[in-house]
């Protein structure tokens, strides 16, 4: 069985740092669509880049490309939907009774979601998108 920690770790962040400036700079370029149209578009621009590399950098899969590309798919729906619906109710309630101001209670809860979701989505990637073959 692999360890759960390993050297794909660091690869897989610096894929996303990666991934996080290009759909930054996209989004913001891309502003004048709106608010919806810009992120989403500039979403699946940083998806696909982190398809492609972690795909062969990170994981190094091998696995058929159509199928590993409906799993990562899979993968990252299901951590966004995971990830969101638990830090929601969780910051809400440990956030709650701070006296903070619900714009902070939100910006934090996001900020919640977004370090559940790479944590899941490493994981989801590691041992499903782009399992090894034993």
């Amino acid at each position: 069985m692999s360890k759960l920690i390993d050297a794909s770790i660091p690869k897989f962040l610096l894929v996303g740092v990666g991934n996080t400036l290009l759909s930054a700079v996209i989004m913001f370029a891309l502003e004048g669509l709106g608010y919806w149209p810009s992120t989403a578009i500039a979403y699946v621009a940083g998806a696909v880049m982190s398809f492609f590399l972690n795909r062969k950098f990170t994981f190094k899969s091998e696995e058929d490309f159509g199928r590993s590309a409906v799993k990562f798919a899979l993968n990252v729906a299901v951590c966004y939907v995971l990830a969101y619906s638990i830090a929601q109710p969780a910051a809400g309630w440990i956030l709650g009774r701070t006296g903070l101001s619900q714009q902070w209670i939100e910006r934090l809860t996001k900020l919640g979601g977004m370090g559940l979701y790479t944590v899941l989505n490493y994981f989801g990637q590691r041992f499903f998108a782009f399992q090894k073959r034993t």
